[in-house]
C-alpha cells in the first residue's frame, strides 16, 4: 500500500528532523523516520509545479505548469496526454483515492482528480481557500467537493470544520473502508492514498 502525504509550502527547515529546534514536529519526525528520507530531492518554489511533477513524474519544462495558475475562470490545467500516477497505479489493481487539495485544473471534468485517476476525491480544486469557510475567490464560491468516477458534486455542511481535521478524518475513513472490505480477501487490490493537506498553505489561519 502507499500513503503519499503531501504538506504544501512546508519549507526544509520547519521540521525537527532536519535540526528545527524553533518548529517541534514529533510526528512527522515518527513518519519521516519510518518511512523513507529522500534528501536529494527537490520541489518547485510553489505548489503546482511541485504536485504536477510529483504526479507525472515529469518536470515542468515538459507539463508547462510553471506557476500555481490552475484557478477556476481559467483553461490551465497539467495536459492530459501525461498520465497520472494514480491512473498507472490504477492498471496494476490499486485502487485509488485523493484528499485535500488538487490545484492542477477543474474547467473540464478530464483533468479533475477523478479523471486523471482517482476512484474517489474529497477537497479543494483550486489554490487556497478559508480553512473554516471553504471559500475562495473574490466571490467567495465554496470550493469543497465529494467526488467519485461518476458523480461529481459540491461537499455540504462543512461550515465552520477546519479543514485539516475533515482531511485527516476522510483519510482514517478510507483506510479503515479498505481494511473492511478485504479482510478475507488475500489477493485484495492494494490502496494508493494521495493525501495532500492544505496546512501550511495560506490563508495563515
Amino acid at each position: 500500500h502507499i500513503l503519499l502525504i503531501v504538506a504544501d509550502d512546508l519549507g526544509w527547515n520547519d521540521v525537527s528532523f532536519h535540526g528545527s529546534t524553533q518548529i517541534p514536529t514529533p510526528h512527522i519526525d515518527a513518519l519521516a523516520l519510518g518511512g523513507v528520507i529522500l534528501d536529494n530531492y527537490y520541489v518547485q518554489p510553489v505548489c503546482s509545479p511541485t504536485r504536477s511533477s510529483l504526479l507525472t513524474g515529469r518536470h515542468v519544462i515538459h507539463s508547462g505548469i510553471y506557476d500555481p495558475d490552475c484557478n477556476y475562470k481559467t483553461t490551465n490545467a497539467v495536459p492530459t496526454q501525461f498520465t497520472m500516477l494514480p491512473k498507472h497505479l490504477r492498471s496494476l489493481g490499486y485502487e485509488t483515492f485523493a484528499v485535500g487539495k488538487w490545484h492542477l485544473g477543474y474547467f473540464a471534468p478530464d483533468v479533475l482528480p477523478t479523471g486523471r485517476g482517482f476512484d474517489e476525491y474529497f477537497g479543494y480544486y483550486g489554490g487556497a481557500e478559508d480553512y473554516f469557510t471553504h471559500t475562495a475567490g473574490f466571490d467567495e464560491y465554496i470550493d469543497i467537493h465529494d467526488d467519485n468516477a461518476t458523480i461529481i458534486r459540491p461537499a455540504q455542511g462543512l461550515s465552520g470544520h477546519y479543514s485539516t481535521h475533515l482531511y485527516t478524518d476522510r483519510a482514517v475513513s478510507i483506510i479503515q473502508r479498505f481494511a473492511e472490505r478485504h479482510q478475507h480477501n488475500d489477493a485484495a487490490s492494494s490502496l494508493f492514498l494521495y493525501l495532500a493537506y492544505q496546512a501550511i498553505h495560506s490563508p495563515d489561519e
